[in-house]
């Protein structure tokens, strides 16, 4: 993500970026209270840490379960506080869900013994929680960001503290609500209203034993020093410029229903959406022209109001920087092929935007633009295409588009990224792990690698073993 997660804002404002409006304000929170809350996570990680899986499975499954029937309110929530699609806030609602429910019913198998094989004796790794994990995370998927720490860390034995972001306190509150409704004990799970300089301390205080956090780089660059100079595990899922490769033996039409959804979900500020589209240049033309005909038609609108296909973007602050990095583009040589500017009515919206000539020495080759400006690529053949996908200091996912699938995973194996997909960019699956490699950071969350972040790995051999003489 190119968002800045942790805030330098005395408050935390709900403010609704359909039409600017301020709703709701938050007081951060102080010292004093800040070291209560962690000393109670503290607290109840000595009790939660001996609950079975199966105890521990009656809270995150009730979680789970209020959820999916509280998904309208928790949607309407994240709708009014950063503008997404209703539709769109519903399906992360129920998506969050099931993560859940996922842990739920899959940690005790994911974390049970490996029994090893030595040479002599008996062995195996067992893994155990290893206490407070802090959770830094972003506005633009406001429960999904939360669903995915919460679920495997606290059906690992951990408790989790969270810094959610500025502009969605109404979901943050709301989230750990769900845990006091469910049964959870005090500790268990813990919202923080919190400065800048206060997370600093929460990153370092010895309590604190693991730190994840979902952002910039730059953000992800300070966390990470700051977790690495007490020596402490952390994971950094710091966003992408995802490629979206069509070669000239692709479905067209199938391609470009994913061209429009991977660009403009959830108005394209997506961490993993797609951002690049590279496209052999013998259907070039015509995909062009499609893809620039369906993003014109996208209307703008109430993003509660089920009949609108653009929304807007989370913040007026998040317009400003996405224009301001559209005009460098255009600055260093980039043409416009469509949009380009802010749409002339009252909230944060932006024309659907595409750009082309985007050369390796124009700035915006390396950015990562975080709302609805797609790159547009033509090249030669396969081998460029590819080429040109790894040629990010990102390297979060990526497509391919062919009606040759075993071409297809032989591209997608040959592409430097955390993630592929060939013929879709379905990432939505908690089975499915998350997360990239360069820039995009490191450590993976969701299906059985996320679970084992923040968790001891401990080797137990045992029988008896003469001593050497």
């Amino acid at each position: 993500m190119a968002v800045q997660t942790l805030q330098l804002a005395a408050e935390y404002e709900s403010i609704n970026p359909f039409d600017g409006k301020t709703f709701k304000t938050f007081v951060e929170t102080t010292d004093a209270q800040l070291e209560a809350k962690i000393a109670a996570a503290q607290t109840c990680y000595e009790t939660w840490r001996h609950k079975t899986y199966a105890e521990r499975a009656v809270i995150v499954s009730k979680a789970a379960e209020l959820m999916h029937a509280q998904f309208d309110a928790f949607a309407r929530l994240a709708t009014l506080e950063m503008g997404k699609r209703i539709d769109e806030a519903r399906g992360e609602v129920n998506f969050s869900a099931d993560i859940l429910a996922y842990y739920a019913e899959n940690a005790e198998r994911f974390l049970a013994p490996v029994k090893l094989h030595p040479k002599v004796g008996h062995a195996h790794m067992e893994s155990s929680p290893i206490g407070i994990v802090f959770c830094v995370e972003p506005w633009n998927f406001p429960y999904y960001q939360l669903a995915r720490v919460a679920g495997p860390h606290l059906m690992a034995g951990n408790v989790v503290m969270v810094k959610h972001a500025g502009i969605v306190p109404q979901c943050a509150i709301a989230f750990e609500k769900l845990w006091i409704d469910a049964g959870g004990p005090p500790g268990l799970y813990t919202n923080l209203l919190i400065s800048h300089e206060q997370s600093n301390r929460v990153v370092v205080d010895l309590r604190v034993k693991g730190v994840a956090l979902t952002g910039s780089v730059a953000a992800g660059q300070a966390v990470a020093a700051r977790a690495g100079s007490k020596v402490k595990p952390s994971s950094m899922e710091l966003g992408g410029s995802d490629a979206f490769i069509v070669l000239e033996d692709a479905d067209i039409e199938h391609a470009l229903k994913w061209a429009v959804w991977g660009r403009m979900y959830n108005a394209g500020q997506t961490c993993c959406a797609a951002k690049r589209f590279i496209v052999v240049e013998e259907i070039a033309d015509i995909f062009l022209e499609k893809f620039r005909a369906a993003l014109a038609a996208l209307k703008p609108g109430d993003p509660l109001d089920e009949k609108t296909t653009l929304g807007p973007l989370s913040t007026e602050s998040a317009l400003v920087q996405l224009l301001k990095q559209v005009d460098a583009a255009v600055a260093h040589g980039a043409k416009v092929a469509l949009g380009g500017k802010r749409i002339d009515r009252p909230g944060a919206f932006m024309q659907p935007t595409i750009l082309t000539d985007v050369t390796p020495q124009n700035p915006a080759f390396r950015d990562e633009f975080f709302g609805p400006v797609a790159m547009f690529f033509r090249v030669k053949n396969e081998d460029a295409a590819i080429a040109l996908a790894s040629d990010s200091d990102f390297g979060l996912g990526g497509s391919v588009f062919t009606k040759d699938e075993a071409r297809g995973q032989r591209v997608a194996s040959r592409v430097e990224t955390g993630m592929m997909f060939v013929n879709n960019i379905s990432w939505s699956d908690a089975e499915l792990p998350f997360g990239g490699i360069k820039d995009s950071g490191y450590g993976r969350e969701l299906g059985d690698m996320g679970i084992q972040e923040f968790v001891n790995k401990k080797l137990v051999r045992f029988g008896k073993i003469e001593a050497p003489s």
